[in-house]
């Protein structure tokens, strides 16, 4: 259920329950107990009760724990091209994850748009478990400022950090996350260059997302 949730759509609790494979009255003790817990908030709309992840940092650390769970083993082609689809490109609550994500972030790094890090999980060294996201200070530089302005992507302003990173848990790199990352997914959703799927986190690259993928950031997208 809080993988469902992680696109940052707030969904009622028998969609919950279906995606889970569980009966309504079990997702919604589930919920309650999440929703006490603050993993989870929830909006009444007529008889309706709809969920969504808390924040931010809920959906760091459901890809944090989505990097330490075993693979599931996948039983029919629907899961296949599913989770193929999930790898390929999907959200992290409000920003790109995924090989999509991982190769944005490296195409910022590269083109001096952010500094601060290498863009690789350093299990080792820099990347501690306890403080996933925070470890590696990347930062906006002024070049990287005029860029995205050039490209008409707003920066958003207010109390949240601009640039964090979560552990893609997919490809084992880092991703951008914080208002930047924000930023930038609706950038690529208001552009058609990026649509959501109707019932998961996946994301689709246009036509014309591939071809600004390439001129804007140097990313050959194959998929």
């Amino acid at each position: 259920m809080l993988l469902a949730l992680d696109d940052g759509r707030a969904l009622p609790a028998g969609v919950l329950a279906e995606e889970a494979g569980i009966s309504r009255p079990t997702a919604s003790s589930h919920l309650a107990k999440m929703t006490e817990a603050g993993l989870l908030a929830v909006r009444t709309q007529g008889r309706h009760r709809y969920y969504r992840l808390a924040g931010p940092e809920v959906g760091a650390l459901i890809e944090q724990l989505g990097r330490l769970a075993p693979a599931r083993p996948v039983t029919s082609l629907r899961e296949g091209t599913r989770a193929a689809r999930l790898r390929s490109a999907r959200t992290c609550y409000d920003h790109m994850a995924g090989r999509l994500g991982v190769q944005l972030m490296g195409s910022l790094l590269e083109r001096g748009v952010l500094t601060g890090g290498d863009g690789r999980f350093h299990e080792h060294g820099t990347d501690r478990l306890s403080s996933p996201g925070h470890d590696v200070d990347y930062r906006l530089t002024a070049d990287g400022r005029s860029v995205l302005n050039r490209m008409g992507i707003e920066l958003p302003s207010g109390p949240r950090p601009l640039v964090r990173y979560c552990i893609d848990w997919t490809e084992q790199r880092h991703h951008l996350a914080g208002g930047l990352g924000r930023a930038l997914l609706d950038h690529f959703l208001a552009a058609n260059w990026l649509r959501r799927t109707a019932r998961h986190r996946a994301l689709t690259v246009t036509d014309s997302g591939r071809t600004a993928l390439s001129d804007r950031f140097g990313i050959d997208w194959a998929g």
